[in-house]
């Protein structure tokens, strides 16, 4: 780069933005409401096709499907993803508080809606852990064993209903599942897609992980063969814990060692898989065989009678038929919904968009609400319970070859013929298998972990959100630990931009790019000029702090500048008031000196320029700001202009525009 600076010859007259506007004749894009509303409801034939194509994606890709190159490859990763729909849809409805057989439910209907409405490729729609274990927390909360609890003649003591309280528990479950698919469908007609964009990566994982954490100590009781009380609300998990340390004398065996043994031999699986993965095209099906062998050996020993060991139970043959949610509920689980629906989506979301981007294609983030909330809503008349992508299965459903979401329909079929023909034949599998099967697909979330560490080297902030949210979710649930989550997350935002970094600019040796002064030694202050620069917009929260900025930075303070001038003019007074008095002719020599000019002083600047490139917005008060500035650096004979304005400034309606020639506008 060569040291001479570049010289530049302008030949035109001075424009301000509204000369500009005026020659090169700004187009006005603004609409009446009535207008609007007219262009919205016309539609010809080519927009109506487009418009249908747009909400039933199915009907753009299905007729173009390649049997030759796609059908091979989705009907085995239908089959895999169908045979893992079956141990995790069992397990995740314990999550639930439901019976088994609903999560299989929840793993046949959901995923054929998606087929229809969704736009991503490959993703894995049903049960999902975190998901699971809030719809859990609204069922025992609505639905406790206390509830439900009847006289037995046999024990002579109290007993729970549980016949009664498990069909209580779906009624709620379908109920808050209608309410969160609604929501999701709303956003996604009213264009809410971007509501995701408030769930930042570092909260997402820091969230995921905190449930996780929920999820493992609900299926503790499983574990231990103990039975908590459950709490809800703030600080629930605490005391689960410690109600879970004191039954742990109570222990049942049987049920312990059945755990330790599947989860050992999960791990070993899941490492086997690993090593095998680029030798065998398909995985392993490792919890479909720790369910099979799970059940027969249950079967065989008969550890229900003899061990005391929980197992599923009735699993009823044949589907249900639909029934609307009680409506009654919708009231006591609104809060509920919102929270699954935001959460389910921006789990979704995320996985699809990594993947789209991977294999070249979009997904539409509004079809993708309308979508996951048809799955729900349609899916809770049907008795499912709330759903979003798995990640588990995803990989699984990518990695055995699935192209479209015709796997997600051989995976259904797979269910469907499970639950009509040989669901009955797990009802001797032992709870404690399926909960290891959620402790050993858990792992992956836990594994986020290591996220803090990474975070705190590349971005002190992300790792404070991390953290936060992980701790939030933990003292307050899974609900509301999103909501504070998210309070918080926006809280940091509002605080960076009340602690942007001020900077006054100077010029780059032999060039005319400027740069920070204290950031660089070749950039020099330009004479007599003042160029001040904000990394943050300027509005209500941080006006203030601009304008002390400035002074600082500049070092004129115009309010001791003013006063030091008013003084001087009063004694000028008085020393002319005495001079007339005295009848003398020349004034004192120490007097005599000190001139009072409209010019400012020579350790003054002559101008002041604002870099308001960073101001992508302002509200009166900005304005405000801006406009005291002005006024202020005028009164003693500094020039003030502004630089670098967007167009949303420019065209601010509390901007006065001047004519060419003003300082300030």
């Amino acid at each position: 780069m060569a040291d001479k600076r570049l010289g530049y010859k302008v030949h035109r007259r001075i424009l301000d933005e509204t000369a500009v506007e005026e020659i090169a004749e700004k187009s006005e894009m603004t609409l009446s409401l009535s207008e609007k509303v007219k262009k919205s409801v016309r539609c010809s034939g080519p927009q109506l096709k487009r418009h249908l194509l747009d909400r039933l994606p199915v009907l753009s890709w299905l007729p173009h499907y390649s049997i030759k190159e796609n059908l091979i490859g989705d009907l085995i990763s239908g089959v895999s993803v169908g045979i893992m729909h079956l141990p995790q849809g069992m397990a995740y409805a314990l999550l639930a508080s439901v019976p088994p057989v609903f999560g299989l439910y929840s793993s046949l209907y959901p995923p054929l809606i998606y087929f229809i409405f969704g736009t991503s490729k490959h993703i894995s729609i049903g049960t999902f852990a975190v998901m699971s274990v809030m719809i859990g927390g609204v069922t025992e909360r609505l639905a406790p064993d206390s509830n439900f609890m009847i006289w037995d003649n046999v024990t002579n003591g109290s007993i729970v209903d549980a016949v009664s309280r498990d069909t209580e528990r779906v009624r709620v479950a379908t109920a808050v599942t209608f309410m969160t698919g609604l929501f999701q469908i709303m956003l996604g007609v009213l264009q809410f897609g971007f509501v995701v964009t408030y769930l930042s990566e570092p909260l997402v994982r820091g969230y995921t992980t905190g449930a996780s954490i929920h999820v493992i100590v609900s299926q503790l009781k499983y574990t231990f063969g103990i039975n908590p009380v459950r709490y809800s609300g703030p600080l629930s998990l605490i005391y689960t814990v410690v109600d879970l340390c004191y039954l742990l004398p109570q222990t049942n065996i049987g049920t312990l060692v059945v755990s330790i043994v599947v989860i050992i031999c999960m791990v070993l699986a899941k490492e086997l898989n690993t090593f095998l993965s680029k030798k065998i095209p398909v995985p392993l099906p490792m919890e479909l065989l720790a369910v099979a062998i799970g059940t027969v050996i249950s079967w065989q020993v008969n550890l229900e009678d003899k061990y005391g060991v929980a197992v599923v139970g009735n699993i009823p043959s044949g589907l249900l038929p639909p029934t609307f949610p009680p409506a009654s509920l919708f009231g006591q689980v609104i809060g509920d919904a919102f929270a699954l629906a935001v959460v389910g989506y921006g789990i979704a979301i995320s996985l699809g968009r990594i993947l789209a981007i991977k294999y070249g294609y979009q997904v539409d983030s509004n079809q993708e609400l309308i979508a996951l909330g048809l799955s729900n809503s349609v899916g809770s008349m049907f008795q499912c319970f709330s759903v979003s992508s798995s990640m588990s299965r995803t990989m699984v459903q990518v990695n055995t070859g699935g192209n479209t979401q015709i796997a997600a329909a051989v995976s259904s079929v797979i269910i469907l013929c499970i639950v009509l023909w040989i669901g009955y034949l797990f009802e001797s599998l032992p709870k404690a298998v399926l909960s290891a099967i959620i402790y050993v697909n858990l792992q992956g979330m836990l594994k986020q972990l290591v996220d803090i560490p990474v975070l705190w080297k590349k971005n002190k902030v992300d790792a404070v959100i991390w953290v936060s949210t992980f701790i939030l979710t933990l003292l307050l649930n899974p609900d509301i630990g999103l909501a504070a989550s998210i309070a918080f997350s926006m809280l940091t935002v509002i605080i960076r931009t009340q602690l942007p970094k001020y900077s006054l600019l100077g010029q780059v040796h032999g060039s005319d790019i400027y740069k920070p002064l204290e950031d660089f030694h070749q950039v020099k202050p330009v004479p007599g000029i003042v160029i001040f620069r904000s990394s943050a917009t300027l509005y209500f929260a941080n006006a203030e702090m601009y304008q002390d900025a400035l002074k600082i930075k500049s070092g004129i303070d115009v309010a001791m500048i003013l006063s030091t001038k008013k003084k001087l003019e009063e004694k000028i007074k008085k020393l002319e008031e005495q001079n007339v008095r005295n009848q003398q002719q020349e004034p004192d020599e120490d007097i005599a000196a000190i001139q009072v000019e409209s010019e400012p002083a020579p350790t003054l600047p002559r101008a002041v320029i604002l870099d308001l490139s960073p101001v992508n917005f302002l509200d009166t008060m900005g304005v405000k700001t801006l406009s005291n500035i002005h006024k202020g650096y005028a009164s003693v004979g500094i020039d003030v202009f502004l630089t670098g304005c967007q167009n949303v400034l420019l065209h601010h309606p509390n901007v006065r525009h001047k004519k060419p020639g003003d300082r300030f506008t």
